[in-house]
């Protein structure tokens, strides 16, 4: 589904000089430090410009109105937490070979939380920076999509559909995928299927929880949800406490990776075995799936070329005001070396189970 949007422009030197009643040259002398204003009119220059949200121009682009050539990612994300998802490694290597054929450059910042964030896309679209930003881990009420809207600066959100606002956005189906998840499970005979979660904060977290509590409950099976931060320490905590409660689920799903890794190896500290005790599934498949004893079953999902969906639908933004909101297609679940029928399952119950695909 596309239309067309226009596209508020950046605040300007004309702009301030109109709303303080003053030549577009007492402006510079403000915003510059030079003489030749009374130090009274200087400080209501400046405060007016902090007022409009002006920030001095980084290159002479900014003077022709030219473009910047490049686009935005910022991530709010522990930078240590980085360097093990593969989610984003995949997700920047797709949007750079949708950029770099168009000789369009990216600029990734990493910021410490939302606040960070949003001062990153003001600073970046005054100083004309970029030409527009790609945005990640949408969240519940985020404040980033109204100040992105008020703001005009060009951008497609990676996740949705719900919660994107009118911003073009692209997403893949998750709930989908967990459906597949929890029916494939429950057909191998596990009755007791629990969710390790992301941030509950995040909208693709909410949107695979709700799939999962809806599919337990159509199978009429208790379900039970936990939530952590994404960290590798976080799931072998979490791990751990499931499979020491006198009723520990038979199967785990896993909201990343580097959770269900940090998963299995828990459990095999505990001296059990998978998956004759528990099985285990990861969302997003990964290198780290395939090499860890036994290799994890998980959901792949094509990521590199969801972010190069995305950058195209950036450019297409950028270039024509054509607003993008597209779902991809669901992931696939790889059925690996970690997934079998529980202790005590009837053998009858293990239709679906064995390697390859589902």
């Amino acid at each position: 589904m596309t239309q067309k949007t226009n596209l508020l422009r950046r605040v300007t030197i004309a702009d301030i000089a109109l709303r303080a009643g003053v030549s577009k040259g007492a402006v510079s002398y403000a915003l510059n430090g030079r003489p030749g204003i009374s130090e009274v009119t200087r400080q209501r220059i400046l405060k007016i410009a902090d007022d409009l949200g002006w920030y001095p121009n980084s290159a002479a682009r900014a003077l022709s109105g030219a473009r910047a050539g490049a686009c935005g990612l910022v991530l709010a994300r522990p930078a240590r937490t980085l360097a093990f998802e593969t989610f984003f490694m995949e997700l920047i290597a797709g949007i750079e070979m949708e950029l770099s054929s168009r000789s369009v450059g990216l600029t990734l910042q990493v910021v410490h939380d939302l606040e960070a964030e949003m001062a990153v896309y003001r600073r970046w679209w005054a100083e004309r920076r970029v030409d527009g930003v790609l945005v990640v881990d949408p969240r519940l009420d985020d404040p980033r999509i109204e100040q992105i809207e008020k703001l005009g600066l060009p951008a497609v959100i990676i996740g949705g559909p719900e919660g994107t606002g009118n911003l073009s956005a692209v997403w893949s189906d998750d709930a989908g995928a967990v459906v597949d998840v929890v029916r494939y499970l429950a057909r191998l005979g596990h009755q007791r299927i629990a969710r390790v979660a992301g941030v509950p904060e995040f909208l693709s977290t909410e949107a695979r929880t709700e799939a999962y509590l809806a599919t337990m409950a159509e199978l009429s099976l208790p379900p039970r949800v936990v939530t952590t931060d994404f960290m590798a320490e976080s799931g072998a905590r979490v791990t751990r406490q499931l499979l020491a409660d006198p009723l520990a689920p038979t199967a785990i799903i896993y909201d990343s990776e580097v959770l269900a890794v940090a998963g299995l190896g828990a459990a095999h500290e505990m001296g059990l075995s998978v998956p004759r005790d528990v099985s285990l599934v990861a969302w997003d498949d990964s290198t780290y799936c395939q090499v860890v004893h036994p290799p994890l079953t998980a959901v792949k999902r094509d990521i590199p070329g969801m972010g190069s969906h995305g950058a195209r639908a950036l450019l297409a933004l950028i270039d024509d005001g054509v607003i993008t909101r597209t779902g991809e297609a669901r992931g696939q679940l790889m059925t690996r070396g970690t997934t079998a029928r529980p202790p005590h399952a009837p053998v009858g119950s293990s239709r679906g189970a064995g390697g390859g695909s589902v």
